[in-house]
């Protein structure tokens, strides 16, 4: 029996941080959000509990300390959470979602 995985999600400090998680990882869901914002804050333990449950990479991306990085990926509502497999983005959906869709998403992309 494995032991339980605690890896926690990645909280993205600075741009370059995020392109070299995004490069250094073969699959990676980020989840854009603000603390202003009700659905980002429900949708937290769910993607913690991701975080928790699968090899992918989960970055936190704050909008308002990142606008550049958010404005530059099209973010135009929060919580929007993006995929990637090998570096590009794969798919992106918006609003709060259930943690098997994510989980589903991640394995689709081998995570």
């Amino acid at each position: 029996m494995s032991a339980p995985t605690t890896a926690k999600p990645i909280h993205v400090e600075t741009e370059s941080q995020f392109e070299e998680l995004l490069a250094s990882n073969a699959v990676v869901l980020v989840d854009y959000y603000a603390d202003w914002c009700g659905p980002c804050k429900m949708l937290e333990p769910t993607i913690e509990a991701v975080a928790g449950e699968t090899d992918a990479a989960v970055l936190k991306v704050d909008i308002d300390a990142h606008q550049e990085l958010a404005s530059e990926k099209g973010i135009r509502s929060v919580p929007t959470i993006e995929f990637y497999k090998n570096g590009e983005a794969a798919d992106r959906v918006i609003g709060v979602q259930d943690k098997n869709d994510l989980l589903a998403a991640l394995a689709e992309l081998g995570a």
